[in-house]
This record gives structure tokens, C-alpha cells and sequence, in this order.
């Protein structure tokens, strides 16, 4: 989809003309990202990042914290505790 919109050239001038594009959707995605509209896995695919760390490395860079709650961690702990199992190392 293609948008038109106007700038202001106040604030135009401070940006590169030829950057400006990816520019703004960066900042639309980042603040998708933030307000829980978009996930990583998203992020990734409309930047056409090539990996999970370039995404990681993508919201870092824009002070995007990841989502990562106290559920995540508990299923990561499931996770691993269930590889451990599985790998004859049930050490917790």
C-alpha cells in the first residue's frame, strides 16, 4: 500500500531525502513494535531483516525494549528443564 502524506519542510530539511522513506517506516514499525500491534517475528519480515539478532539487534539500536514477561521466562524454564530431561541431565 502507498500513502501520501505532507511534511513539513521544517522538519524535512533535517532528514536525507533519499533515506526519508525507510526512515519513517522504521519509526512506524518500532512504535507498532512498542504498542504490542506487531510482534518480532513481524518486525523481521516488513524490514526484510535477515535474522532474529538483526531484529534484536534492529530494536535495540531504537530503544525498543523486547517483550519478555514473567510468562516467557516461565516457559522458557519449562523449556529447558524439559531438554535437560531429555538430554539425561535433569539438574535445575
Amino acid at each position: 500500500m502507498q500513502i501520501t502524506i505532507d511534511l513539513p519542510d521544517e522538519l524535512v530539511q533535517h532528514f536525507n531525502p533519499d533515506q526519508l522513506g525507510r526512515e519513517i517506516l522504521e519509526a512506524l514499525v518500532v512504535q507498532a513494535y512498542q504498542t504490542e500491534r506487531i510482534t518480532s517475528a513481524e518486525v523481521g519480515r516488513i524490514l526484510s531483516l535477515p535474522s532474529r539478532w538483526a531484529v534484536d539487534a534492529f530494536l535495540k539500536q531504537h530503544n525498543a525494549d523486547l517483550h519478555y514477561d514473567e510468562i516467557d521466562l516461565e516457559r522458557d524454564r519449562q523449556t529447558l528443564h524439559q531438554l535437560r530431561a531429555k538430554h539425561g541431565n535433569s539438574a535445575s
